[in-house]
C-alpha cells in the first residue's frame, strides 16, 4: 500500500467535504429550486389575484426575469 503525499493526492471521489458545507450546498440548491418554482407559480396567476395581492403585472414580469439565485 502507498503512502498518499502531496504529489500523489487521494483520488476526487474519495475526498469528503466538511458535514456543514455539504449541509449548505443542499440547502441552498434547495432555496434556490423553491425560488424557481414561485416564480414559474407567480407567472400563472390571474390579473384579479394579483390587484388582490397588490403586485401589478410589472411587478411579475420584474420578478420573474430576475435569475433563480437573486432574491
Amino acid at each position: 500500500m502507498t503512502a498518499r503525499t502531496a504529489s500523489n493526492p487521494a483520488p476526487f471521489h474519495a475526498r469528503r467535504s466538511f458535514p456543514v458545507v455539504t449541509w449548505f450546498r443542499s440547502r441552498l440548491l434547495a432555496r434556490w429550486y423553491d425560488r424557481h418554482l414561485q416564480r414559474l407559480d407567480l407567472a400563472e396567476i390571474d390579473d384579479h389575484l394579483l390587484r388582490d395581492l397588490g403586485l401589478t403585472p410589472q411587478d411579475v414580469r420584474r420578478e420573474c426575469a430576475k435569475s433563480f439565485w437573486q432574491a
